[in-house]
């Protein structure tokens, strides 16, 4: 019989040709199922004869094709052993199956956990079990081969399935065994699935029947266990522990750096293979072996999480800033600047400038509850409902202020809700209108050195479905300025002291004579002399519009 085999750099596969159709792709139904993105969804399907012997593949029509031999498949293609299959980016070689092939089985199998407490079962601690082997277990010729075989396993690089069977079919050798599994255990134990599995070609792994105080010891208190079904009542009335008829098994933790990754077990039906204490020290010295291989296969998933993470951060983080108005829009008379730094790679602070089509400057800053990526989805939604608006033949502040609010209420969270500072700036008649809904007081800085601060005229956008915010507005003068911030400038704190607003003010009215720019970077400098250059919190979002 054949065999195909390969893997796609992160699985290994190795499946029995028995005799039949079986249809290979990304399918959960195919016959041989492979995750690979390059794989179509049914990619190919082998057909295999009564005996065994001859088999072809067909291609189904795959998006990246099906490659025999270098030859791109376009029809059925018989297949022999030493045979080369490209499916995707995916590579299979044709392997004979040899009678002492063990069949290895991929699929992970929910397992059930029985009621059935050991009465007279041995356990032995991890400290206990992982003591030096007495000289009699090293002293067997297949012990030490074993052990510097496996020791080689936490070093190797090869996909961890292909690691599994590997490590599985060196216990096999040390420890006489007809079945022997890795096994993974869900959150709180409640349920066991099969990572690995190596066991007698014409025999099926079945269904588990855990004892759940088993379980429970081998997961909390890292404990091994040998289990002697015919000298313990409780697992005699059993069926079996993973098959029928055993005469002895062993479990032991997969523990490594204070973390139990799974459990390896073994059994036996053979009564001249009876397990004892040295055998089971032998098998937790193999799994603390296997185990730290396991963990170092978490570290790389937890690396490559991260960097696939940051990348969609950097990306979000490019998308934000072109979000944001590239170019402030000219106003006659006046001159302006806009900053914005995010303490994280996204954050919730946005600001826009737009030319309204009577000629009037539009403009919004505005604080979302929230930081990071939550942050930054809210504010990209109110970006683009303010963005709709400018548009509005009825344009005003009010009217927009509302209908963004009850769109950010109807389509968000209840604690979802911002802060917003919105106005219309007049050149013709210098007249600024505002609407503070609930955002930080803004500063009108007069040219004389009086400070007047646009308080809030209404709550929050977002918080409910129904608000009233009042329209307000006031002259600018020449030589007046106007600064509207998030409250990532006063709240800014070292040593749970906060910037504050007196020092804003002092340090704007000190500084009114400066340009926008200028002024923006007084107060940034101040900032950071302030924290000490420690880390800011929040974010920092700053408007600053003077008429010259």
């Amino acid at each position: 019989m054949l065999k195909l085999v390969g893997t796609d750099g992160s699985r290994y596969y190795s499946w029995m040709l028995e005799p039949g159709r079986h249809t290979i792709g990304r399918a959960p139904t195919c016959s041989f199922p492979l995750s690979d993105r390059t794989v179509s969804k049914i990619h190919a399907e082998i057909e295999v004869d009564r005996v065994g012997h001859r088999c072809s593949i067909t291609d189904m029509g795959s998006r990246n094709g099906t490659v025999v031999n270098g030859e791109a498949v376009k029809t059925k293609v018989d297949i022999n052993e030493g045979d080369e299959i490209v499916l995707g980016q995916v590579a299979f070689k044709v392997a004979l199956c040899t009678d002492t092939d063990p069949k290895v089985t991929r699929t992970r199998t929910t397992s059930r956990l029985a009621e059935v407490d050991p009465e007279k079962s041995v356990f032995l601690s991890i400290n206990e079990a992982l003591r030096p082997l007495p000289s009699k277990v090293t002293e067997r010729p297949e012990v030490l081969p074993t052990l510097f075989e496996m020791a080689k396993i936490p070093v190797l690089p090869e996909p961890q399935e292909q690691m599994l069977q590997r490590a599985l079919k060196l216990t096999a050798k040390a420890i006489p065994a007809e079945r022997l599994a890795v096994l993974s255990a869900s959150p709180g134990g409640h349920d066991i699935e099969t990572m690995a599995s190596l066991l007698p070609q014409e025999k099926d792994l079945g269904s588990f029947s855990l004892s759940r105080t088993v379980v429970d010891e081998i997961l909390a208190e890292k404990t091994s266990i040998l289990i002697d079904p015919q000298v313990d009542p409780r697992f005699a009335q059993q069926q079996s522990i993973i098959m029928s008829n055993i005469v002895s098994a062993m479990a032991v933790p997969l523990f490594d750096g204070g973390l139990v990754l799974g459990i390896l077990y073994v059994d036996t039906t053979n009564p001249a293979h009876r397990y004892n204490d040295d055998y089971l020290r032998l098998l937790a010295t193999f799994g603390n072996l296997i185990a730290s291989r396991l963990l170092n296969y978490e570290l790389i998933r937890e690396r490559q999480e991260k960097q696939v993470l940051d990348a969609e951060l950097r990306r979000a983080s490019m998308i934000q800033r072109n979000l944001l108005t590239r170019q402030v829009p000219r106003l006659e008379g006046y001159s302006l600047h806009a900053y914005q730094e995010q303490c994280r790679l996204v954050g919730g602070d946005l600001y826009d400038l737009a030319t309204l089509p009577d000629g009037r400057l539009a403009f919004v800053i505005a604080d979302v509850s929230g930081k990071g990526m939550g942050g930054a989805l809210l504010m990209s939604n109110i970006l683009a409902s303010f963005r709709i608006l400018y548009g509005d033949p009825g344009f005003t502040l009010e009217r927009v202020i509302r209908q963004v609010s009850k769109q950010l209420f109807r389509y968000s969270a209840p604690e979802d809700f911002a802060t917003v500072f919105a106005g219309v700036l007049d050149a013709a008649t210098h007249r600024l209108s505002f609407v503070n809904a609930g955002h930080n007081p803004a500063l009108l800085v007069r040219r004389d050195g009086r400070v007047q601060c646009l308080e809030a005229s209404g709550i929050m956008i977002g918080a409910f479905d129904a608000a009233d915010w009042m329209e307000e507005s006031v002259q600018m003068d020449p030589g007046d300025t106007l600064l509207v911030f998030t409250d990532g400038v006063v709240e800014a704190d070292k040593d749970d002291c906060h910037y504050g607003d007196e020092r804003l003010q002092k340090l704007v009215c000190e500084n009114r004579c400066r340009s926008p720019e200028d002024l923006i970077n007084c107060v940034i400098q101040d900032v950071v002399e302030f924290v000490d250059n420690s880390t800011t919190s929040d974010d920092i979002t700053m408007l600053a519009i003077r008429r010259e």
